[in-house]
C-alpha cells in the first residue's frame, strides 16, 4: 500500500470521525483513560524509584543496617508476633562492641520519630526527627551549611541541642538569625546549633521529610522510641573491606554478645541497601501491575467501543462501499480503509492519553516532590498498543465491509 493510499485512508477516517463526533469522543475516552493511567503511574513510580536509587548512592552501596526485625510494612509495637517480641532490643553496648571490629569504619545507634517543631508560635508540619550523632552525613549525605555538629560531650550526655534541616528552619524563622535560638520538639526545648542541607536527590515520603537531628541519647531520654521499627544501627565497612566480610563479622559479634547457640537463628536482621531497594521494587511492581490491569479494563472498553462504532460506520456507509467497489476498489482496499479508520480513532485516544498522563504525572510529582521523568519506552508502547487495539477490534467490522457484494451495497437504503 503506497503512502498516498495511506494518506487518503487517513483523510477518509477523519471525515468519518467528524460526522459522528459524539460516538467517536466516547470511544476515544476509554482509550484516553487507559493510556493516561499507565503513563501517569509509570512517571510517578519511575521518579520515586530513581530517587530511591540516588539516595542509596548518597549513603553508599556498602552501607548496611542492623534492625530488631526487618519488615516490608511497619509492625504494630503493641501487638508484635511472638518471634519478634522475644527478640532483645538493640543496645549501645552492642554498638561499642561492633565499633572495635577492624572491618568496621562507622557504626552508631540511631532512632527516628515523627513530631512537629515549634518556634515563636510557628509550628512546622509533621517531620521526621532523627536521634543520631555527628556522623549523620556519612549515611544521609548532604552538608552542614551553618553552625556545627554535636560535640562528644553532647553526644554522651544527651544534650538538648538540635541541627535543623534548612527548609524546616526557614519555615520557622524566615530569614532571621536562628543560631542559638530555641525550638520545641514534642514539648521539649532544644537549642539550635546548626543547619543541615539535605542532598537534592534524597527520597522522603510526603509528611516525613527529615526536619531535625538531635543526639541519640537525648531522644532516648526525652521521647518514646518504637524500638522495633524505628531503632537501627547504620554500619559502613572500613575502606577496602567487602560488605559480606563486614556483615559476617558483625553477625558473629552480635551472636556472641547475645549468647546464641550454634544452629539457632539470629535474633536480629542484617539489611543491605540492595534488600531495601528490592523490597521497594516489589511493592511498586505490585502497585504498577494493579494499575496496568485497571488500565487494561479501560482499554478493553475502548476497544469494544471501537468495534461498535466501526460496525455502525460500516452499516451507515454501505452505499459508499458499493460505489468504491464499483469504481474498482478491491477487498484489500476496503479492509485497509476501515482498519486505518479504527487505528486512527484509537491512535488519537492514545496521543491524548499520553499528554493527559504526563500532565497528571507532572502534577503528582510536584505534589510529592519527586522528579518524574518522561517514560520514553512506555510512550512508544502506549502508541503501539492504542493503534493495535484499533486494528484488533476494527478487524471484524472491516472484514464485513470488505466482503460486501457491490450490487447489494448499491441497492442498500
Amino acid at each position: 500500500m503506497t503512502l498516498d493510499a495511506v494518506g487518503e485512508n487517513v483523510r477518509i477516517a477523519f471525515d468519518a470521525l467528524r460526522v459522528s463526533k459524539l460516538r467517536s469522543s466516547l470511544t476515544i475516552l476509554g482509550v484516553v483513560i487507559g493510556v493516561a493511567t499507565v503513563m501517569a503511574m509509570a512517571a510517578i513510580v519511575q521518579g520515586v524509584r530513581d530517587q530511591i536509587v540516588n539516595t542509596i548512592e548518597v549513603a553508599g552501596p556498602t552501607t548496611f543496617y542492623v534492625l530488631k526485625k526487618f519488615s516490608q510494612t511497619p509492625l504494630n509495637p503493641d501487638d508484635l508476633p511472638k518471634d519478634v517480641r522475644i527478640r532483645p532490643d538493640l543496645t549501645e553496648a552492642e554498638v561499642e562492641r561492633i565499633r572495635l571490629l577492624p572491618e568496621i569504619g562507622y557504626v552508631s545507634l540511631w532512632a527516628q520519630t515523627l513530631a512537629r517543631i515549634e518556634a515563636d508560635g510557628v509550628r512546622s508540619q509533621g517531620v521526621a526527627v532523627f536521634g543520631a550523632d555527628d556522623g549523620f552525613t556519612q549515611i544521609q549525605g548532604g552538608e552542614l551549611v551553618t553552625g556545627r555538629w554535636f560535640t562528644r560531650a553532647e553526644i554522651l550526655g544527651g544534650a538538648p541541642v538540635v541541627v535543623l534541616q534548612t527548609e524546616t528552619a526557614r519555615s520557622l524563622f524566615g530569614n532571621e538569625q536562628m543560631m542559638g535560638r530555641t525550638v520545641r520538639i514534642g514539648g521539649r526545648v532544644l537549642q539550635v546549633i546548626g543547619l543541615w542541607e539535605e542532598p537534592g536527590n534524597i527520597f522522603a515520603p510526603p509528611g516525613q521529610a527529615v526536619g531535625a537531628i538531635v543526639p541519640y541519647r537525648f531522644m532516648d531520654r526525652a521521647y518514646t522510641i518504637d524500638r522495633t521499627n524505628a531503632l537501627f544501627m547504620p554500619i559502613k565497612p572500613r575502606a577496602g573491606v567487602k560488605v559480606a566480610e563486614a556483615q559476617s563479622a558483625v553477625e558473629m559479634v552480635l551472636r556472641e554478645v547475645r549468647h546464641l547457640r550454634p544452629g539457632s537463628g539470629n535474633t536480629f536482621d542484617l539489611v543491605t541497601q540492595d534488600q531495601i531497594l528490592d523490597t521497594f521494587n516489589s511493592i511498586t511492581d505490585v502497585f504498577f501491575l494493579v494499575m496496568i490491569v485497571l488500565s487494561g479494563v479501560a482499554l478493553l472498553v475502548g476497544g469494544i467501543g471501537v468495534m461498535a462504532i466501526m460496525t455502525v460506520s460500516v452499516t451507515s456507509r454501505t452505499r459508499e462501499i458499493g460505489v468504491r467497489k464499483a469504481l474498482g476498489a478491491t477487498k484489500r482496499d476496503i479492509l485497509l480503509q476501515f482498519l486505518v479508520e479504527a487505528s486512527t480513532l484509537t491512535g488519537i485516544g492514545g496521543a491524548i492519553g499520553i499528554l493527559v498522563g504526563l500532565l497528571l504525572g507532572r502534577v503528582a510529582s510536584v505534589a510529592l516532590d519527586v522528579d518524574a521523568p518522561v517514560p520514553i519506552t512506555l510512550t512508544v508502547i502506549a502508541v503501539v498498543v492504542s493503534v493495535g487495539i484499533g486494528i484488533l477490534f476494527g478487524m471484524i467490522p472491516a472484514q464485513r465491509a470488505a466482503r460486501l457484494d457491490p450490487i447489494e451495497a448499491l441497492r442498500y437504503e
